[in-house]
């Protein structure tokens, strides 16, 4: 009988499973152990950096705005007619005065008819009136007249003349009901559906016909905080208030809206419930390149639509400059890695101004010329050792933009 690791003749000797392993450990030790000690502990984190200089720079405040029609109005019937025709399309644009529906005529053009018959006849009679009086006025200076008789003939001829004047005065009331069977257009700008369709009735309580909404230009209003609002004023004060500021809009496919308008107004109440206070932005709305007046969609602003609003300044400021991707911030505000001379990295409490997209105007907390990590900022904690390199320009940076090579000089 054999006794455990003892083989019989012929038999081979295999090793225990625990023993396997733990061979496989130790000659897997004895390589890493030499790796290890080539390799040697792993060096400061690499981080790009840029200095933090002062550059001309245009202020910016960001808000959420809806683009408003400068002008809606709804269309009614100002007669009671049948429709006739409906003249335009829906969805397009019209021109002031353009015509939209035309009523049918035949009742109020027989109304005028009468009224000028009853105007000729008014007429006639006062014609006759002037004549009796211009005899009775002949016959009393020969002596063979009577005054009553001129009294008479002088009453009579006012009272046909007050009757003539109320003759046309029903003869333009007619015109003008006659006038309201064709229905016009009174602003320009783009038309909705029409709410009836031809051979309907409609009097003045049918309601609109249609809608027409303003298209150039338009309006885009935003809230802004009372503090800020009164910020932006005390700010500008000196620079011309309204007058130095311009607004664009990004749309809501994220474009930014190539025409810049101008505050115009302001509420003169602050809203109770948000404590803020609705500015509002006059800004042009013309066709796109290559679009045509009556196609959907020939236009960037929409009657109605949120955007992005960016209330800048016309003129730029000298200001603190770094990229918005250095700014870091926790519950206590917003802060950047400072790199000092040591190449440790110094966490800095800073403030900042309302900016322009992608940059971040710093208005405490940094002095120029400092350097500041933009990138690799995921590995850094306050007072580590790093290994600081130029940081690559985002692509397509203008020149002079940070993190860019500067500006050519001109010349």
């Amino acid at each position: 009988m054999l006794r455990r690791n003892e083989t019989s003749q012929g038999q081979i000797r295999m090793p225990s499973p625990r023993r396997a392993t733990l061979a496989a450990a130790a000659f897997l030790a004895a390589w890493a152990l030499p790796a290890q000690a080539q390799m040697g502990p792993p060096g400061p984190p690499t981080i790009g950096t840029v200095a933090a200089q002062k550059r001309a720079v245009t202020e910016s405040s960001e808000f959420t705005g809806r683009i408003q029609a400068a002008a809606r109005v709804d269309v009614v019937a100002r007669v009671t007619a049948f429709i006739e025709a409906r003249l335009f399309t829906e969805g397009g644009e019209v021109q002031e005065g353009e015509l939209l529906f035309r009523l049918d005529p035949a009742t109020f053009q027989a109304e005028v008819a009468a009224r000028e018959a009853n105007v000729a006849q008014a007429t006639a009679l006062l014609r006759n009136a002037t004549l009796t009086l211009s005899r009775a006025q002949a016959l009393i200076g020969s002596g063979a007249g009577r005054a009553s008789a001129v009294d008479d003939a002088r009453a009579q001829q006012a009272s046909l003349t007050a009757q003539l004047q109320a003759a046309q005065a029903q003869l333009r009331a007619a015109q003008i009901n006659l006038g309201y069977t064709e229905v016009t257009a009174p602003i320009a700008g783009r038309v909705g559906r029409a709410s009836l369709s031809t051979g309907n009735v409609v009097t003045p309580a049918s309601g609109p016909l249609v809608t027409i909404v303003s298209q150039d230009p338009m309006y885009v209003t935003f809230p802004v905080p009372v503090r800020q609002a009164l910020e932006l004023r005390n700010r500008y004060a000196d620079r011309g208030g309204f007058a130095a500021l311009r607004v664009r809009v990004r749309l809501p496919d994220g474009r930014i809206y190539a025409q810049a308008g101008r505050l115009d107004y302001a509420d003169p109440s602050v809203a109770p419930t948000t404590d803020s206070l609705t500015l509002r932005a006059t800004i042009p709305n013309p066709l796109r390149e290559g679009a045509r007046p009556g196609e959907p969609g020939n236009r960037d602003l929409l009657d109605g639509a949120f955007v992005t609003v960016f209330l800048e300044g016309i003129e730029p400021i000298q200001a603190l400059a770094i990229p918005r991707a250095a700014v870091l911030s926790d519950p206590q505000g917003s802060f950047v890695y400072v790199i000092d001379a040591e190449k440790k990295t110094q966490q800095r409490r800073i403030t900042l101004a309302p900016s322009p997209p992608g940059l971040a105007i710093v208005t405490a907390g940094l002095q120029e010329g400092e350097t500041i990590a933009v990138d690799g900022l995921q590995r850094l904690r306050p007072n580590i050792q790093v290994n600081p390199v130029p940081a690559q320009p985002p692509p397509g940076a203008p020149p002079g933009a940070p993190g860019a090579p500067p500006a050519a000089p001109r010349g």
